[in-house]
């Protein structure tokens, strides 16, 4: 089995630092079925690649286990050769810091989305090609898929290249996951600890990934007692998420701005200007209840109007405010889906919102929203609304310091919004132009401001 993993984002050799292995040396470890080998095949400024080359004993895999009916089964198959739980082992194994997300040298690298290639082969794909794509390509990575062709033709063994911005732990807890998903078989036994490990590997990602309850069902071997205990306890951390976005909004962020009608002036706002781009389709980034496409649906102009939300509640909600389940409206699709992932379901939009949603996000994971947005999807226009902390001054009943809502991770001023879309006009090549929504003070300006990207 061999697996590669390589960045130019430079130096490269940083990633030595990430996989806490030197790019000198050859690193063994030592496995209960084999042994592991870390060796960097290039390690340059410009690009590195660390590679895992897995060396399974296919004696030791049935020491022991007796003889019978079968057992010429048990020394003859792919186990040793093909991709298999076996790789996640070892990842685990061999990379386990980097998995954590942490790295002693380099711990600010550690949580930014890198450049990376992936290689892996032999793969087996058990079921449809077409589900690996579905796999990754929510996640953010750029699917090729090379059949190996065997003396009696083709095999179910592809080799995998993967390419895509995102942190190496990410790119290491999707491989640990789905790599046995792909298989659809483990080389050792399913229990109870199996639902923990792929939560904690998984659960960061999967519980937004539309292809959860597959994932789920694959990785644990189709235990229907595990798979349904795996599902639960995603949708109980999905409704602890949804109780800490969506009600707390309601209860004070929007109480707060609720004289104002700034909820309203926002929606109003970027409606218009949506419309005023001339797009047939767009998106609602983070539509939440669906009011903005309440909107929309209004304005005939949209030919095909996308909801995207990490919350399946409250895509729920937004079916049922707009009346979906009656058929009548055919030109909203709404989609369960993370921003921080590339989906590519959403890109044929020639425009985008994005309306109350980035000072949600960890400022760490601002970047990888703004390389799905601006990097991947690269949409005409967006539009993206978010609190002005200037404005924060005049709420009465906000102290000092605090921010709007209790799931914000920041809020920011005039001047800080106006930085952070100067480097989006350079680094994704848009142009912006502000705006300020609601009543304007003359020393604090409006409550909430809006920036217009366009290419």
């Amino acid at each position: 089995m061999f697996l590669s993993l390589a960045t130019t984002y430079q130096p490269a050799t940083d990633l030595g630092f990430l996989l806490m292995k030197h790019p000198d040396r050859v690193h063994e470890v030592e496995l209960s079925f084999g042994k592991a080998h870390v060796l960097f095949p290039q390690a340059e400024a410009s690009r590195c690649e660390a590679a895992l080359i897995l060396d399974v004993d296919p004696v030791g895999l049935v020491r022991g286990r007796g003889a019978g009916d079968g057992l010429i089964d048990r020394y003859v198959n792919d186990r040793p050769y093909a991709a298999s739980s076996f790789l996640s082992v070892a990842l685990n194994r061999a990379f386990r810091s980097a998995m954590a997300g942490t790295s002693r040298e380099r711990p600010d690298l550690a949580l930014m989305p890198l450049p990376l290639e992936i290689r892996l082969t032999p793969l087996p794909v058990r079921g449809s090609s077409s589900l690996v794509a579905e796999l990754f390509e929510p996640l953010g990575w750029t699917v090729k898929l090379t059949s190996i062709v065997g003396n009696d033709g083709p095999s179910p063994y592809v080799e995998l290249q993967l390419s895509g911005t995102l942190t190496v732990a990410e790119a290491l807890n999707h491989l640990y996951v789905l790599i046995p998903v792909l298989d659809a078989d483990k080389h050792y036994w399913i229990g109870e600890d199996e639902v923990e490990k792929l939560i904690a590997k998984g659960g960061a990602w999967l519980k937004a990934h539309p292809a959860r309850e597959t994932i789920t069902s694959r990785y644990l071997k189709r235990r229907r007692h595990l798979v349904r205990a795996a599902l639960a306890k995603l949708v109980a951390e999905e409704s602890e998420l949804d109780d800490d976005v969506s009600t707390p909004r309601q209860d004070s962020e929007e109480r707060l701005e609720a004289p104002l009608r700034l909820h309203d002036i926002r929606l109003d706002a970027v409606a218009d200007a949506l419309a005023a781009t001339g797009a047939g389709v767009v998106a609602d980034l983070g539509c939440g209840e669906g009011r903005l496409i309440g909107r929309l649906v209004k304005n005939r102009q949209f030919r095909s109007i996308i909801g995207l939300d990490a919350s399946s509640q409250a895509l729920e909600r937004a079916a049922e405010r707009l009346r979906l389940d009656s058929g009548r409206e055919k030109r909203v699709q709404l989609l369960h889906g993370a921003l921080t992932y590339r989906d590519i379901r959403w890109h044929a939009a020639e425009a985008v919102a994005l309306v109350e949603v980035i000072e949600h996000l960890d400022s760490d994971r601002l970047p990888a929203l703004e390389e799905v947005v601006f990097g991947a999807a690269k949409p005409k226009t967006v539009i993206i609304t978010t609190p002005n902390a200037d404005h924060n001054v005049l709420f009465e009943k906000l102290s000092a310091g605090a921010f709007r809502h209790p799931d914000h991770r920041f809020e920011w001023t005039r001047t800080e919004m106006r930085t952070w879309a100067t480097d989006i006009e350079t680094r994704y090549g848009y142009t912006a132009e502000y705006a300020e929504l609601g009543p304007n003070h003359p020393d604090h300006g409006a409550p909430s401001q809006m920036v217009v990207f366009r290419r």
